[in-house]
């Protein structure tokens, strides 16, 4: 198979590009994931939101919004104080409030 020119940089980015770029979402969780992932990538590579994937799933509850809705200003320390997290509070604090 062809790959756009940006899948083809390295696996991570070829697996996304043939299992998710350009397919159709129906679930809300898998939906919030995607949106979750869109607000953490604003200015940096979304090769770097792919690499980061598991460190985001870990951060928050594997993507449940109803459990990201309840989260606190002790979860958004937590958040940045956990290893190889994106440090940014407006972002993780975008995430929390849907904004």
């Amino acid at each position: 198979m062809g790959f756009c020119g940006w899948a083809d940089v390295n696996e991570r980015n070829k697996i996304y590009h043939d299992n998710e770029w350009g397919v159709s979402v129906h679930d809300d969780k898998k939906m919030f994931e995607h949106l979750m992932l869109e607000c953490m990538q604003c200015g940096l590579s979304w090769d770097l939101m792919l690499k980061k994937r598991e460190v985001f799933r870990s951060c928050f509850d594997g993507f449940d919004y109803d459990k990201i809705a309840e989260y606190t200003d002790a979860d958004i320390e937590r958040i940045l104080n956990t290893e190889d997290m994106i440090k940014s509070p407006r972002k993780i604090a975008a995430i929390i409030s849907h904004r």
